[in-house]
């Protein structure tokens, strides 16, 4: 009993450390969305903070995603650009259930800090988990 508590305890304070952390940085977007070809559709269109797009037909309401990845054993880039595709198809996933054919003003959310770009989004990555948070207007938009 003795000897499974002292390893427990030995590995906690070994461990912990390395799994506490969390980087927070930013990364670009075209070659996130182009990290995986094919993994994000291209019949709702997708518009940063600040982008020009079509006129609004029909704004529907503002969405959010926070989505975690498995991160052990990538890099922060490789980790972030995952975790990225997969709340943009998560926006897009929204937008088709609502009826838009849009997201438009998407920004990062990480950890309740709203960050607008049109170029960047912010990823936190650990030793073990990496999160992206976006929000964005899902909306129907002229001509599209």
């Amino acid at each position: 009993m003795k000897r499974n508590l002292l390893f427990a305890a030995l590995f906690a304070s070994l461990a912990t450390p390395a799994f506490a952390r969390d980087t927070v940085d930013n990364y670009p977007v075209a070659p996130a969305l182009q990290s995986e070809p094919g993994k994000v559709s291209d019949d709702i269109a997708l518009y940063f903070a600040g982008q020009r797009h079509p006129a609004v037909v029909k704004t529907i309401g503002e969405f959010a995603t926070n989505k975690k990845t498995n991160a052990f054993g990538k890099s922060d880039l490789e980790a972030c650009q995952h975790v990225f595709l997969s709340a943009v198809i998560e926006l897009q996933d929204r937008a088709r259930k609502e009826g838009g054919n849009a997201v438009i003003n998407i920004k990062s959310n990480y950890k309740n800090e709203v960050r607008e770009s049109a170029t960047e989004f912010t990823c936190g990555a650990g030793a073990v988990i990496a999160g992206v948070a976006l929000k964005g207007d899902v909306v129907t938009l002229r001509g599209k």
